[in-house]
């Protein structure tokens, strides 16, 4: 049956979300508070990077099912998908949250459907939206249904994992929950898994929480691995054949909305008891001190006076635009603190604050003592090391393990990989 929907929040998850409901039969309207994105998408402009995106977007506007604006407006399903930040004190703020529910009450009715999908810390929908929504003087579970169903996909795949994972639906009451099914059956071919709201709170926290200490022990590896005298991703490839095995990869940090950040929220609620979950982040959040270290170490053993390191990779992940809770800038700043001069270069980020920043390759390699690959994109492992020309030394510090060692060292280059004793 065809809905009308208001998504709030139009980024990484919101505005996908809001284009697949449009293509399959829903009208939908996007709400977001950044006008200039605002303006952006109205124009069929993307502000966000991801695969598959322009060509739905401009399906969904050209059809009239897809409007936008800064303001929401009555509809009869209510998707609220905006940050759900830590911060400094690595506490969950939740404001963006609250605002967005506070948001759509003018506009609610009888009978209207509320659904948070933004990753959050358990009980969230029970203590911040709950109060908000009570305001709009429908009864809770009877007059207004109200459910969280957390996103699950991963950028650069979206679309593709929209539809075919399995889905979380934690209703506030059964009947919340079944119709949220209902909903999202218009394009998931995935499985729906009804529970309850504060149950898909922590499901979908505890599911980066499993990835993000699996990384931990992947880094802790890799530190091991100098003394051990092993390549670690030789041997987590091996120990991986063990069909109950599957050791995650190392690092020069974890970033993105979700792994980074989830973890803290099991950490803020019981900080006595989530014990291997804080050591897992402090130990993630200690990988770009230990690169830059590295780095430092290896052109100080090679001698080579006041370098220049080219930074290769801003984003968090290979292939995406998307640099929240990147541990490259938490490197950069490690390298900056050692008086380490720098360049930067990603061929996906077009906008942030990096003085350093090139949109430049040959720029940003011009008089460097090294290449620092700090992210696997397609063109960095692509990059011919035989057209390098203008460094001032041949040095390459692969954090990824994502090049042709045997390429570069081919050409010249002094090849160095996290985690690999025989450099």
């Amino acid at each position: 049956m065809k809905k009308s929907i208001c998504v709030v929040g139009l980024g990484y998850i919101g505005l996908p979300t809001a284009v697949m409901f449009a293509n399959h039969g829903h009208s939908v309207h996007g709400v977001d508070v950044n006008e200039k994105a605002v303006n952006l998408i109205s124009e069929k402009q993307l502000h966000i990077e991801e695969n598959g995106l322009q060509e739905r977007l401009d399906k969904a506007i050209d059809s009239g099912a897809f409007t936008v604006s800064t303001k929401p407006q009555k509809a009869d399903v209510f998707i609220i998908a905006v940050p759900s930040p830590i911060m400094p004190d690595k506490t969950a703020n939740l404001e963006y949250v609250r605002q967005a529910t506070a948001s759509v009450v003018p506009y609610l009715e009888k009978g209207n459907l509320v659904i948070l999908e933004s990753t959050v810390p358990p009980r969230t929908v029970q203590d911040v939206m709950l109060p908000e929504l009570v305001k709009s003087n429908l009864e809770i579970g009877t007059e207004l249904f109200v459910s969280h169903s957390p996103e699950r996909v991963i950028p650069g795949r979206v679309f593709e994992e929209l539809v075919s994972n399995d889905r979380i639906i934690g209703g506030h009451t059964p009947e919340s929950a079944r119709l949220t099914t209902e909903l999202y059956q218009s394009f998931v071919e995935g499985q729906m898994h009804e529970t309850d709201a504060t149950t898909a709170e922590l499901v979908k926290v505890m599911e980066n929480t499993y990835r993000d200490i699996n990384i931990a022990f992947a880094n802790e590896l890799a530190k091991l691995a100098g003394s051990l005298g092993v390549n670690i991703w030789e041997a987590i490839k091996l120990a991986n054949y063990h069909p109950r095995v599957n050791v995650h990869e190392p690092g020069p940090g974890v970033g993105g909305h979700c792994i980074a950040v989830d973890p803290w929220f099991l950490v803020e609620l019981a900080p006595e008891t989530a014990k291997m979950i804080h050591l897992a982040r402090q130990t993630n959040d200690g990988m770009p001190a230990y690169t830059a270290q590295m780095t430092a170490s290896i052109l100080d053993a090679k001698g080579i006076k006041d370098p220049k390191v080219a930074v290769f990779g801003l984003a968090f992940k290979g292939n995406i635009d998307d640099m929240r809770e990147s541990p490259s800038m938490d490197v950069i700043e490690a390298l900056r603190s050692r008086n380490v001069r720098l360049s930067a270069f990603d061929p996906h980020i077009k906008e942030n604050n990096i003085d350093e920043q090139t949109q430049s390759q040959e720029e940003a390699l011009k008089d460097t003592s090294a290449v620092l690959i700090l992210t696997s994109h397609n063109k960095f492992k692509e990059l011919d090391p035989a057209t390098i020309s203008n460094m001032k030394d041949k040095v390459v510090i692969d954090t990824k393990n994502c090049i042709d060692r045997a390429k570069w060292e081919a050409a010249g280059f002094d090849v160095y990989v996290l985690g690999d004793s025989k450099n």
